[in-house]
């Protein structure tokens, strides 16, 4: 992945690759709604961090998803948090919402939003659950025992997630699309974690 230095928004070639298959194989029309329940996600973290008064320096998007790289610095645990929440709680205002306009039409749209907000509160970094957890802790333990806390359970969380994808593979004969997530998951599980939102 290169960067130029005027160039904040950075697209690896993987991420491209991977949704070029998708498309190829789902259809180019669920590709679109994944991608705009994806971009609801990240305009919620930009719109809490505008609010709260920090600035967002740069966008990475790769095979595991978007990272919104972030002076974060002068934010409190709480406005922190608020933050990292705003992301997963963008995409279930949009679920909630289509779910409401009712019809077969908002089944999918709503679908892929409930399904990114789930998969993104999982209490693995750099996801959002993640980054929850370790605010919380840090909140009410302060930082090093966060850091072990949001660590273990994450570890944990990863493995046990990353295996029961691989089990689920294996009964119902291999499915290629639980792949990613479950090499995502162990990937995210051995990962430093950085201030950055997902």
């Amino acid at each position: 992945m290169s960067r130029r230095p005027d160039q904040p928004v950075r697209v690896s070639a993987g991420f491209c690759l991977l949704a070029a298959w998708f498309g190829a194989v789902n259809g180019w029309s669920l590709l679109a709604t994944v991608l705009t329940a994806a971009a609801i996600h990240e305009l919620g973290h930009c719109a809490a961090l505008r609010l709260l008064g920090a600035r967002v320096t740069g966008i990475r998007v790769g095979v595991f998803g978007a990272v919104l790289e972030t002076d974060s610095r002068a934010l409190s645990y709480g406005g922190e948090l608020l933050a990292v929440l705003a992301g997963p709680g963008a995409n279930l205002l949009c679920a909630l919402t289509l779910t409401a306009l009712g019809g077969v039409r908002q089944a999918v749209p709503a679908g892929a939003h409930l399904a990114l907000c789930a998969f993104n509160l999982l209490p693995v970094r750099p996801l959002d659950g993640g980054r929850a957890l370790y605010l919380l802790a840090a909140w009410a333990a302060g930082p090093s025992a966060a850091e072990r806390a949001a660590r273990w359970i994450g570890n944990a969380a990863a493995l046990a997630l990353a295996a029961g994808l691989c089990y689920l593979m294996w009964r119902t004969g291999g499915s290629l699309w639980l792949l990613p997530p479950a090499m995502g998951l162990l990937y995210t599980a051995t990962a430093a974690g950085k201030r950055t939102f997902l």
